[in-house]
């Protein structure tokens, strides 16, 4: 697994971060974010909706549903897994359809996957590091991602 460290120094970078990723994302690819409360993953997450032309104003994290689905240059599938009780209920959505799909997924939570974690995915962790300031560390999980996170090794935020 390779792993790039990031600090991000607002929120504006943050979103930032995550239009840079879109950017080299393509169909089937499937990003688990991790973080307390309040950590980042939906601005985050909004920075991503951004770099695939979807309004980010439009993403909201979905607390009272497994997902939300966005469309733009790739489909956008916004898993929170937060409120989930029981593992078993992401299946009854048919979930693989939208991670093994023809867009990106994007679960908050992930951790929260147990044995549906897919065997090859782009980890992003997401911790506070003061009011606006976020560390953010992106782990390759498979071959895929390592490429994909290599663009951000060589630049300063």
């Amino acid at each position: 697994m390779k792993a790039i460290n990031v600090l991000s120094k607002s929120t504006d970078q943050t979103l930032e971060l995550g239009e840079k990723l879109a950017r080299h994302l393509r169909k089937g690819d499937i990003l688990c974010l991790e973080g307390e409360l309040g950590s980042g993953k939906t601005t985050f997450i909004k920075g991503i909706a951004q770099g695939l032309k979807i309004a980010p104003a439009k993403v909201h994290s979905p607390t009272f549903v497994l997902m939300n689905a966005y469309h733009g240059r790739l489909p956008l599938y916004h898993f929170d897994l937060y409120r989930l009780e029981a593992i078993h209920e992401i299946s009854s959505i048919g979930y693989e359809e939208f991670l093994y799909g023809d867009g990106v997924a994007v679960i908050e939570w992930a951790e929260r996957l147990g044995e549906f974690t897919p065997k090859e995915y782009l980890r992003v962790e997401l911790k506070h590091k003061g009011e606006n300031k976020r560390f953010i560390k992106f782990t390759a999980v498979g071959e895929r991602y390592s490429p994909v996170i290599q663009h951000f090794a060589d630049r300063k935020w």
